[in-house]
């Protein structure tokens, strides 16, 4: 890092990711050479900063306030968070604090898993929250599904704790592979209680035909930080459909990259947030089509209250090579108080010339006519504003086909509206 930047709050916040790298070094599971690449590319660059387009409206000031540390105790009574995890009829992968917890997991059959792995290669060490992963990983499930196979429904849980007053900070690495012709269904569940970081990455690999379909339900502790970066790569006539419910953090950003690599390929990056108070929630998406004939489809729907404040930044890169591409990106957000706000910016970046690609955004409070309208047919106002408020989630949620993890989904919304009311 440059001096200025060693001697801002950020730069003394990276320092000591890097002095607890150090510590740690010899102890870290996997290839150190790596770890030593991403230790070295965090050096120079740091946490992002606000001065970066990336990061213009995500500042991590709030992150350098407290001092983190590697959770050292295992958690042992985890059972007021795991009653809180949905119920699913389905296998489990559960991780506590960062690490894989075999008594508290169901693991499936007929599908390779693997845990406690080493650290991934360093790639993508452009992305620094990445490279932050890269140096501190210390345990992560690889779930592969052979060829052909159905796997059915799978949980991956990430159980967040804050123990004897320490601040954890934690960096899962997930990576999950699916052969040809090969389904999933992911439901991917974060949930805690205090004050902790978890900083999540997880590399999706998608062969010709395959179909994934991937949801993630964040209700981190309201007063936690939660970063998750997605990386998909999306096959020949394979298809990776995504949904991300946000409810939790008090700082959260979820950053998605799909690249469609083959023709026919399909990525589906839904979400919804539910925020209020003084959170902060971002979801960040860049769909690259780097083969014709390909398709994409991105549905943001915001509900903010109080001083809650959203983010979207949505960007579909188009390849020279993809023609027929077929890409739409629409952003909505509903504001139910003065002080909420909302910053939306969708891009396109277009060197094929026979595309079909729209994007667009809107801003909004509920309409005081509909509302009328429902409580002069005897409904009360917090019922009319709640069926407004899931009218208006619809787009965004009606896609879902899991019935597990759309359940899931439903029951988080009707939790977080019964604690407004």
């Amino acid at each position: 890092m440059s001096a200025a930047l060693k001697n801002t709050a950020l730069g003394a916040a990276a320092e000591a990711f890097l002095t607890r790298y150090g510590g740690l070094r010899a102890r870290l599971p996997g290839d150190v050479k790596a770890r030593d690449e991403a230790a070295a590319a965090f050096t120079a660059t740091g946490l992002p900063g606000p001065r970066e387009e990336a990061w213009r409206f995500t500042h991590l000031r709030p992150l350098t306030e407290i001092s983190f540390a590697e959770p050292l105790t295992p958690v042992e009574d985890c059972a007021a968070l795991l009653a809180r995890l949905p119920q699913i009829d389905a296998p489990r992968l559960v991780f506590v604090d960062g690490r894989f917890r075999q008594d508290l997991s169901i693991v499936p059959e007929g599908i390779a898993i693997r845990v406690g792995g080493p650290a991934s290669p360093a790639d993508h060490l452009s992305e620094k929250l990445v490279t932050l992963n890269t140096m501190l990983s210390e345990d992560g499930a690889e779930i592969v599904v052979p060829a052909g196979m159905d796997a059915g429904t799978l949980m991956l849980a990430s159980l967040g704790t804050q123990t004897n007053g320490r601040h954890g900070a934690f960096h899962p690495r997930h990576a999950v592979s699916l052969g040809m012709a090969a389904k999933l269904a992911l439901i991917e569940v974060s949930i805690g209680e205090g004050v902790y970081l978890n900083n999540t990455v997880l590399s999706v690999k998608l062969d010709e035909s395959a179909q994934m379909t991937h949801l993630r339900l964040q209700l981190e502790s309201t007063q936690a930080f939660s970063f998750a970066t997605i990386q998909a790569e999306i096959a020949a006539r394979a298809e990776y459909d995504s949904f991300t419910l946000t409810i939790g953090a008090r700082l959260s950003r979820a950053e998605i990259h799909a690249r469609l690599t083959g023709p026919d390929a399909i990525a589906h990056l839904n979400a919804a947030r539910l925020l209020r108070g003084n959170q902060h929630g971002d979801f960040t998406t860049i769909v690259r089509h780097d083969a014709p004939n390909c398709a994409s489809r991105q549905t943001v729907k915001t509900v903010l209250d109080g001083a809650a404040r959203g983010v979207f930044q949505g960007k579909i890169e188009v390849a020279r090579i993809a023609q027929k591409t077929d890409g739409y990106q629409m952003n909505q957000a509903l504001l139910l108080s003065p002080d909420a706000e909302m910053n939306s910016k969708p891009q396109l970046e277009i060197y094929a010339d026979d595309v079909k690609c729209s994007h667009g955004a809107t801003v909004g409070e509920i309409d005081a006519e509909q509302l009328f309208y429902l409580r002069s047919r005897g409904i009360d106002a917090a019922t009319a504003r709640m069926m407004l408020i899931r009218a208006f989630l619809a787009e965004a949620i009606d896609p879902i086909t899991n019935e597990a993890g759309r359940s899931a989904m439903e029951s988080a919304i009707s939790a977080w509206w019964e604690q407004a009311a």
